[in-house]
């Protein structure tokens, strides 16, 4: 129930977002930049928000999928009923920095159907175990204000997954990062590491949630900082009175104004998006590695599915030393154990990492690891034979010869290309001086789409006589389009960002901190060999998060 304060608060409130809402901002109420179509900018420690929109244009290939859960006709028991018992936070509806979010969320009531959409399979376990540990069930949105609840979200700072931690402090919170796998993605792993970390930090600031969400955002020395500065100027030390970072000023009234809206959607004229009471995922054992489209066929899920679920795996097999286990729909789960046991041993795919030796050719490595030349150029994407000493293959080995690649990039590709879709369907065959931007004008579509139906990234390349797929017509918005894209194999896949050169920042440096060269960096700018860095330039840069420390 309200007290009086919160109520005459929130009654200012009401009056102020309908005088609002007659001129809704179409910019969300933080600075941000403009998104290229073809980069995500994100600052170090952005919202989710532009995360979200970064998202939309991010230079990855992505293949469309069926809604991950049914669609819930009414919900006996609904998810958010259980939140609501246990929001505890005040949700200071009056401070203007939350009026500002609310408001905003009122000018784009589609946002949080999109954002929790994509959550959905994740939910039920993290509310799971913030009741199991009896944290505010407020902290179940911090990934939507983290990451939007995107799997694959990395950003400027190099924090990575739906909690967005950054490499040290993961390690820190046993999250291994190595080149199989990085357990800031592992929605199970992360998930427990992120409320051990909030857990921690409300002990540190004698039990201020708003205090320990600062400082899970900005780091607990910053916001140490700021509470001994206003000790020493006799002003007040709570969350709303520090002189804390822009970015986290707004970071907790975002988490703050969504804990209102799930608190009384109605009231601020919302919908949620519906999702029952029931768990989806759960944790199984794997007893070992396994190649993960294996893994998905056991299943009987699609191996996109399979990767949307498991996102911390770096390759298309799990890591050697673990963790041996996958999250599964629960009702695939006794399936895929079943399977698994009656798997003979030496048709179990088990994956290596092949250092090149001066002299070996495929054939020399195929011949000693038991598998043909054609599975190792479809299982590393090679076009020739053509290898490089010094380089890495992945081999499929087991104890007897393997013959095939279940599910290679080629078939998915070949797949992505027939799916039909509405309206007409056209083969464009690239020409010389073609780019996906001059075919978005022709045929009018946007870049993104045409990428997105050739499993393309909207950054790549044509190459002459390439066969491209388009389609002349525009989906209707449906719950099935809501649904985001999905990603596919994260092996090698690369996020474009914007980075602004800091005082101190060499070009050798930089490559250092996002594991690209000089060279690279020079290429991707048009930097030549004597070119100096100023503080405040933007530079370019394609950053492979898959690899070690990224």
């Amino acid at each position: 129930m309200m007290n009086l304060h919160t109520y005459i608060g929130t009654w200012l409130f009401s009056v102020a977002a309908i005088i609002s809402l007659s001129a809704c901002a179409t910019n969300y109420p933080t600075e941000s930049e403009s998104q290229s179509a073809e980069a995500i900018h994100v600052e170090e420690g952005s919202s989710a928000m532009e995360l979200e929109a970064a998202e939309e244009s991010a230079p990855l290939q992505v293949v469309e999928i069926t809604p991950l859960a049914p669609e819930p006709l009414e919900a006996t028991n609904d998810l958010w009923d259980r939140v609501r018992e246990n929001l505890v936070l005040d949700a200071h509806p009056e401070q203007p920095r939350v009026q500002a979010f609310l408001e905003w969320h009122q000018c784009h009531p589609d946002y949080l159907q999109r954002v929790t959409a994509r959550g959905e399979p994740y939910l039920h376990l993290i509310l799971d175990e913030i009741d199991r540990r009896g944290m505010p069930t407020e902290l179940v949105m911090l990934p939507a204000v983290e990451s939007a609840f995107v799997p694959f979200a990395y950003s400027h700072g190099r924090a990575a997954g739906i909690w967005q931690f950054i490499p040290s402090t993961g390690r820190h919170f046993g999250l291994e990062q190595n080149w199989w796998y990085d357990g800031r993605r592992d929605i199970y792993a992360a998930t427990h590491a992120a409320l051990d970390y909030l857990e921690q930090l409300h002990k540190t600031f004698d039990g201020d949630w708003l205090l320990a969400l600062a400082a899970y955002n900005a780091g607990a020395g910053n916001v140490r900082k700021a509470i001994r500065k206003n000790i020493k100027r006799g002003k007040p030390t709570d969350f709303w009175h520090l002189d804390l970072p822009k970015e986290t000023k707004h970071y907790v009234p975002k988490l703050l104004a969504m804990a209102a809206i799930v608190q009384d959607p109605d009231y601020y004229g919302l919908d949620l998006w519906q999702i029952d009471d029931q768990p989806y995922l759960v944790r199984v054992e794997t007893d070992g590695q396994i190649d993960l489209a294996v893994a998905s066929e056991l299943a009987g899920i699609d191996l996109e599915q399979m990767y949307q679920l498991n996102p911390a795996f770096n390759r298309w097999a799990t890591a050697p030393e673990g963790p041996h286990y996958l999250l599964l729909p629960i009702d695939k789960a006794e399936q895929f154990s079943s399977n698994l046991l009656s798997l003979p041993v030496e048709e179990r795919v088990t994956w290596l990492r092949h250092k090149i030796r001066s002299g070996e050719t495929l054939g020399h490595i195929a011949k000693k690891h038991h598998t043909t030349v054609a599975v190792l150029k479809k299982a590393n994407g090679l076009r020739s034979n053509n290898i490089r000493a010094g380089k890495h293959l992945l081999v499929p080995t087991s104890s007897k010869p393997v013959t095939r690649y279940a599910l290679s990039s080629e078939q998915r590709l070949k797949k992505l290309k027939a799916k039909e879709r509405s309206g007409t369907r056209f083969v464009h065959v690239v020409q010389s001086g073609d780019t996906l931007w001059d075919l978005s004008r022709s045929y009018g579509v946007s870049s993104r789409k045409i990428a997105k139906w050739n499993g393309m990234a909207p950054g790549d390349t044509l190459k002459l006589n390439q066969k491209l797929v388009l389609w002349d017509t525009k989906k209707t918005q449906s719950r099935d389009s809501i649904i985001p894209a999905v990603y596919t194999s994260p092996a090698g896949k690369e996020r474009t960002l914007r980075y602004t050169v800091r005082k101190g920042d060499s070009l050798y440096r930089i490559a250092g901190r996002f594991n690209v060269t000089v060279n690279e960096i020079k290429h991707w700018n048009n930097l030549s060999s004597g070119s100096l860095l100023r503080p405040g330039q933007r530079l370019t840069l394609k950053v492979d998060i898959t690899r070690t420390g990224s």
